[in-house]
């Protein structure tokens, strides 16, 4: 079990920096794209982020048990 989370837990990771690079490109690349995606793409990161420490508290809590 604690395998399967870590990898869910890496993968929200993965998520996280891909989110995060197209919201950083949408915020420099400006204009009508900027305005319609990089608060969206920043919002997404912020939920992935979030999930992905909950995955991380998790592994690291299933990891202690010996599970």
């Amino acid at each position: 079990m604690s395998l399967f989370v870590l990898i869910l837990s890496l993968l929200a990771m993965l998520a996280t920096v891909v989110v995060l690079g197209f919201g950083l490109y949408s915020l420099f690349k400006g204009g009508e794209f900027g305005r319609k995606w990089s608060n969206k793409l920043m919002r997404m990161r912020v939920l992935f982020q979030a999930i992905a420490i909950v995955l991380l508290v998790l592994t690291v809590w299933l990891i202690q048990q010996g599970k």
